[in-house]
């Protein structure tokens, strides 16, 4: 996916010239067609500006760069086979840019029909067509900068990265610099093609030996390593739990009080079970029973980084735990005075109290405890 003429070349030629040795189908997307580009020969620099000449130039230049690089599936970004599908064919033309303080900017005034004045919605849809149609394994386009900041760039990197995340495809920077994690590939085996490719673009490149010149800017050495950086996916946005609404507090506080009544409903009907191994009678009920309330309670204390939802969880516990232990109408009992009985009235008890009464995970760090505080002011003389 690349924004004008001859970007396809310069920054990703040798990647495309391999890739097309190797089988791989490689399909080239140009947003428009760089009407606003300067001419570097002084033989038609009277093209600069002028419109469908230059538009004619431009495109005849592409297609011999892309025959030299061995594509055969090129399109422009709203053109037939590039277009939202129902929609009729459009021309993105060239949004040109001005250099600022600060680099590559914006023209004040650009033209309707320009790349950068569409719906970014529309741009997208467009891209996320091409996608559809050719099930590519990825998407390749600029950086978030756009390479050096044309606005041109910038928003074929947004629209493409849009449709390939839209279309569950991996998406793939152009990068100018090395960095860590990226993909370099060595593409000096086919360097010779990729400068032939740049020379095609005579209207907009100087080829030089191994460098090359832009009308904008000093002689540079053509890359024979082109880095590219995976793009993944942004993790989900996760609200903490103290800034969840009203409504899902109301919802969890009483979630809490429900699982732990039930809790304490399912330890005092068991709490009594024992199993018999070799003659020994094992209190498997009761045993069950306080780790089931302390995985609890601390389960909620570390999960809600609070203690409110595990004391009305407790209280759940505890308050069923009480009733189930009053002697029934018929004089029936569940909660027997036995080991068991005992540890079940008072060892829920005891748990509760230890796992609310727990400082808060790093409430007493070294670092804390041992920094000074910051001072405050200036101190006096």
């Amino acid at each position: 996916m690349h924004a004008h003429p001859d970007d396809e070349s310069m920054t990703t030629g040798g990647t495309i010239a391999m890739l097309v040795d190797r089988g791989a189908a490689v399909t080239v997307v140009t947003c428009t067609r760089g009407e606003l580009g300067e001419v570097i020969p002084t033989e038609i620099t009277h093209l600069e500006g002028s419109g469908e000449p230059l538009v004619e130039l431009r495109m005849a230049e592409l297609t011999s760069a892309l025959a030299i690089l061995g594509v055969t599936d090129h399109r422009y970004l709203g053109s037939e086979g590039a277009r939202w599908t129902g929609r009729p064919v459009r021309r993105y033309s060239d949004s040109g840019m001005r250099w600022g303080a600060s680099g590559a900017e914006a023209l004040e005034t650009m033209n309707e029909d320009s790349l950068c004045a569409a719906p970014f919605g529309e741009v997208a849809a467009d891209v996320a067509t091409v996608i559809g149609a050719i099930q590519p394994d990825v998407v390749v386009s600029y950086n978030a900068g756009g390479g050096y900041g044309h606005p041109d760039h910038v928003r074929a990197h947004e629209a493409s990265l849009r449709a390939a995340q839209v279309m569950g495809v991996p998406f793939f920077t152009i990068e100018p610099d090395a960095a860590e994690g990226q993909v370099a590939i060595d593409v000096s085996a086919v360097l010779d093609r990729k400068k032939d490719a740049m020379r095609a673009h005579r209207s907009q490149i100087t080829v030089e030996g191994d460098r090359f010149s832009l009308s904008s800017g000093p002689s540079q050495p053509i890359a024979a390593i082109e880095r590219f950086s995976r793009m993944r996916p942004p993790e989900p946005e996760t609200v903490a739990w103290k800034d969840q609404g009203l409504g899902i507090h109301l919802l969890t506080w009483i979630l809490a009080l429900v699982v732990g009544a039930t809790v304490g409903g399912v330890a005092t009907v068991n709490h009594q079970y024992s199993v018999t191994v070799f003659g020994v009678d094992l209190p498997i009920g009761i045993i069950a029973t306080l780790l089931i309330v302390a995985a609890l309670l601390v389960g909620l204390r570390i999960v809600f980084a609070g203690r409110l939802v595990a004391i009305l969880a407790a209280i759940g516990v505890l308050v069923v735990v009480a009733v189930l232990s009053l002697t029934g109408g018929g004089g029936s009992v569940l909660v027997p005075a036995n080991p068991a009985g005992y540890l079940l009235t008072y060892g829920t008890a005891a748990i509760a109290l230890v796992a609310l009464a727990w400082p808060a995970a790093g409430t007493f760090t070294r670092d804390k405890i041992g920094s000074r505080p910051e001072s405050k002011g200036t101190p006096s003389p």
